[in-house]
């Protein structure tokens, strides 16, 4: 009934690739040292600057965004030294685990799943931990669904201490606006894989001339993520190591479709899609995890844990609907879905899934009626056409 090639990905990543992305992938190779692949890496260098908004040269990695996090760590901070990280969900555990590995001193300030963190709560934490050097925190985060007001928890980071502000924007940088120099955000990473619209193995790092005074002082130890390599090797056009040319290939392309697009009208559609996936969702009955308030624009997650129909089985009912939504994480698993909605993604994508959603609570004998989530996301995509 269904073509094996034709199916809906809605995970909050990897996401969709652009037919035009996979042709640009498909080039023949070239040499790593030659001047084509030069002006290949200076070009998207070049390019990431009004995406992750700031003057200063973005670093490209070949790795995945967990490695540029622990770039992150090991280049800015040594063991016994003192960082607070912001916990609002599974990635921000996942600085926690970095951080400890290199044994620096970790203050956990956590909030409850599916909050975001508030300036104030940040302020009134860091006046206990006032020898902090660095505070790591989570633009998107991606288990929740929930966004951080990244703008003001820098502000009250920069006002109330000298640490550095060190934010991971895997999951939503390219999907929503970002000023990293005017924000003041010292190092912000992100990765290939998801508002980015390629497959996994680039990282991209953007680094302030604050935080590059703190690097070029810092004796811990570090190859392969030697962030300083990466910035000489930048200035003359190159990588330190065996760059990943397929995916800046197609990297070119997608800097060419969001520009073409234009960034403000990019991160309007990422708005539209949020709206239309949590009507459709309120319109189903179901309960979202997060508020409107703290809602991304790049991933939302419904509340199953109090259902009388079981969130495993859901899923295994889209997949046979050729349609993959993911689910959750850690103490989240089994009790919530999760459905991506970045990178290549348009309304009629998010009415194709809700759809789908409808028809497999049917086949699980959840009590709701058909039609009503689409119907309710039809209504929010009318007011925007």
């Amino acid at each position: 009934m269904f073509f094996a090639d034709k199916f809906q990905l809605r995970i909050p990543g990897p996401t969709p690739i652009p037919p035009s992305v996979e042709r640009a992938m498909a080039q023949p190779m070239i040499g790593h040292r030659s001047t084509d692949a030069s002006e290949l890496v200076a070009l998207c260098s070049n390019k990431l600057k009004p995406i992750l908004g700031t003057e200063e040269q973005p670093l490209i990695l070949s790795s995945s965004g967990t490695a540029a996090l622990e770039a992150c760590v090991v280049n800015t901070l040594s063991p016994s030294e003192e960082a607070v990280v912001i916990v609002t969900g599974v990635f921000g555990e996942r600085f926690v685990k970095i951080l400890e590995r290199y044994q620096v001193y970790v203050h956990r300030l956590d909030i409850p799943w599916g909050t975001a963190c508030s300036p104030d709560v940040l302020q009134a934490f860091l006046h206990q931990h006032p020898h902090v050097k660095a505070v790591f925190m989570t633009y998107c985060e991606t288990s929740t669904g929930v966004l951080n007001p990244i703008r003001e928890l820098a502000q009250v980071t920069h006002t109330h201490s000298d640490a550095l502000v060190i934010v991971d924007g895997v999951s939503c940088i390219g999907a929503v606006p970002s000023q990293m120099d005017e924000w003041g955000i010292d190092l912000l990473v992100t990765g290939s894989q998801k508002a980015f619209m390629l497959p996994p193995g680039l990282a991209f790092v953007g680094v302030s001339k604050r935080a590059w005074k703190v690097i070029e002082q810092n004796q811990t130890p570090r190859f392969y993520l030697d962030l300083r390599a990466y910035q000489s090797q930048l200035n003359k056009k190159t990588t330190p190591y065996t760059p990943a040319l397929s995916l800046l290939f197609g990297l070119k392309e997608v800097l060419r479709l969001l520009e073409e697009e234009g960034l403000v009208h990019v991160y309007h559609r990422h708005e539209l899609l949020k709206n239309m996936t949590r009507a459709g969702i309120r319109g189903l009955g179901l309960p979202l995890m997060t508020s409107d308030e703290d809602a991304s624009p790049t991933v939302t997650s419904i509340d199953g844990k109090d259902a009388d129909w079981d969130v495993e089985e859901l899923r295994k009912a889209l997949r046979k609907l050729n349609v993959t939504v993911a689910g959750g994480q850690q103490y989240l698993k089994g009790q919530i879905f999760r459905i991506g909605h970045m990178g290549y993604c348009d309304p009629f994508d998010i009415l194709s899934t809700l759809s789908a959603l409808e028809i497999a609570l049917k086949q699980i004998n959840a009590p709701i009626e058909l039609g009503q989530g689409v119907q309710a996301a039809q209504e929010v995509f009318l007011q925007h056409v």
